[in-house]
């Protein structure tokens, strides 16, 4: 006679219908519970649908923990045992048993094979499906307040109970002041993914010029990254800039983004790059300087090099003085430039800052304040370097709490 006595499903407000949400959504237990997600934008996903391109870049091929965490300028302490639970090669099993195979590139970023968002989209919508969740579009969040019970989910349209929060906002500051309401310090928000603002002859009309491997660095900060390089109508971008910018947000921020940067165009030392620029001039000593460029970059940026080191175009390799030779290597390996400025990615925005990494148990991904109350994503004081590995925060973040929910 008890047998088929049901316990009544308990209520999940899932807060944001990106990433975080949709993860967490696809995979709670449905027998178990009733999920709905609320979003304030009239469409979910937004942020999957224009990552990488369109192509969303998922996940970050690499497979080992303690390597993983290095690129996490913030979080990485913490991060360490939630991807000991779930890393990148569970994400991509994740995805493949959904009929979503995962293509990894050369440098370990991993998109669908689809080459499109899209796909990525429909499979979070077909689980959500699945999960009979209630998605709730164009329903911004207001406020939540605590009830004996639960939570009351103060909406655009209404007010809404739950049992559970799981709070995957993303970073607004709209979003960080409804959670420092509930009693949630939150370290400032700053952009932490940004390009530089230089304005330099050298640079000057070489827009779309790229360098495969270069080095970096701010000496104020002794800071020094390696990557690829480009050249863009405001100045620098790249992996090696984004790499540096994440890294030293807070300072530069500090410094209102006025600083100096040292540039090595050619990711060889100094000596190196004399070393070969002496071999070529034994090798091709008839050669004009304009036909000599010996060095892995584009025509165009060794004549730049030239002009600003001014020194005549036609004149014979073997005819070049050691001082001019020393001035076309200092522009090329050792080039000082002003950063006046920061350009963000509108869509790719990404920030440091969000609740206090203290006040969160990284076992459940339960706030250590509030009762059967759980935040994943960008909300949190999380960010890492581009190449996927956002997401995989996320990913890991929202397979905590399920694993939680689906096992009490």
């Amino acid at each position: 006679m008890w047998k088929n006595l049901r316990m009544p499903k308990q209520q999940v407000a899932i807060i944001g219908g990106g990433a975080s949400g949709f993860f967490c959504a696809s995979n709670l237990d449905s027998s178990r519970y009733q999920i709905r997600i609320f979003e304030q934008g009239s469409e979910v996903l937004q942020k999957v649908k224009i990552s990488g391109g369109g192509r969303c870049n998922v996940t970050n091929a690499c497979f080992d923990p303690k390597e993983l965490i290095q690129f996490y300028p913030r979080g990485n302490k913490e991060l360490l045992s939630v991807f000991s639970k779930f890393q990148p090669a569970d994400t991509m099993d994740w995805f493949q048993q959904r009929n979503v195979p995962l293509n990894i590139e050369t440098d370990n970023r991993t998109f669908p094979e689809s080459n499109s968002s899209q796909s990525i989209i429909d499979c979070f919508l077909s689980e959500a499906k699945k999960n009979k969740v209630e998605i709730l579009t164009q329903t911004g969040v207001k406020s939540i307040s605590t009830t004996t019970n639960g939570y009351e989910i103060h909406t655009s349209n209404g007010i809404f109970g739950a049992d559970i929060v799981i709070y995957t906002t993303g970073s607004s500051p709209k979003s960080l002041k409804i959670i420092e309401n509930l009693g949630h310090n939150i370290v400032p928000p700053i952009p932490s993914l940004f390009t530089f603002n230089i304005k330099d002859e050298l640079l000057s009309g070489l827009m779309g010029t790229s360098f495969g491997t270069t080095e970096i660095s701010i000496p104020h900060l002794k800071a020094v990254e390696s990557g690829a390089l480009l050249i863009t109508h405001w100045g620098l971008s790249g992996p090696a800039v984004l790499k540096l910018s994440s890294w030293e947000a807070r300072s530069l921020a500090q410094m209102k983004y006025q600083f100096e940067i040292e540039v090595n165009f050619l990711g060889m030392d100094y000596d190196e790059a004399l070393h070969t620029f002496i071999e070529f001039k034994k090798q091709y000593p008839k050669r004009s300087l304009a036909q000599s460029k010996m060095f892995n970059i584009s025509n165009r940026f060794w004549h730049k090099i030239l002009e600003i080191s001014k020194i005549d175009f036609n004149k014979q390799i073997a005819h070049i003085t050691n001082k001019e030779t020393q001035l076309i290597l200092e522009n090329l390996c050792k080039k000082q430039l002003k950063v006046t400025g920061k350009s963000t990615f509108k869509e790719e925005f990404v920030t440091c800052g969000g609740v206090d990494l203290r006040e969160i148990n990284f076992k459940t991904m339960a706030s250590k304040l509030l009762p059967n109350f759980y935040i994943a994503g960008e909300v949190l004081n999380i960010d890492a370097v581009t190449g996927g590995f956002n997401f995989q925060a996320c990913w890991s973040e929202s397979y905590l709490i399920c694993k939680t929910l689906n096992e009490n």
